[in-house]
Parts: structure tokens; sequence; C-alpha cells
């Protein structure tokens, strides 16, 4: 099955997060807080502005992104938990050096 955000909103896969410490203290599935960051799965085209002008996302596919912890909707697709949220809900995209 194939999901296309509509608008501003976006589909982000979680990333994992790791399950031990620095310290080497493994961290039990039920301590887990859900990560925050994720890969861009797909993207809208954008919102339009009062002219009726289409205004395009500042993130694009395959962006790594810190969002809101509790933003979005969550949603399954092919056995995969996926998030749905607004562009705005997007706190900055990671660039890897």
């Amino acid at each position: 099955m194939k999901v296309r955000p509509l608008h501003d909103r976006v589909l982000i896969e979680r990333i994992e997060a790791e399950s031990k410490t620095a310290g080497g203290i493994i961290i039990p599935d039920t301590a887990k807080e859900k990560p925050a960051e994720g890969i861009i799965v797909a993207v809208g085209k954008g919102n339009f502005n009062e002219k009726g002008e289409r205004i395009a996302l500042d993130v694009k596919k395959g962006d790594r992104v810190l969002f809101a912890k509790w933003g979005g909707t969550e949603v399954k697709v092919d056995g995969k938990e996926l998030i749905i949220l607004k562009e705005s809900d997007i706190l900055a995209v990671i660039d890897q050096a």
C-alpha cells in the first residue's frame, strides 16, 4: 500500500533508540521512551497562500529530523509504524557531517 500525505504533512518512520547506555547499562523495552527522531518517508506538495500559490515544504524525502514528541498521528502501513504530522511539528533537520 502506498500512502501520500496531503498539503503540508509528512510521513515519518521513527529511528529506534539505543537499547544500551554509554555506561553499558541495557534499557528494557518497557522503560524506553518513544524516540522523537525519524526519517521522512514521504512529503505532501505544500499548502496554499492567500493568493492561491503553493508553498513548498522545507523538508524532503530521506531527511533525518527531530519532531515534537507528542505530535502527529501514528498509523500502521504494511507492518511499519509511521507518523503523519504537519511540517510545523518538525523541530530540526539533522545534517550528517
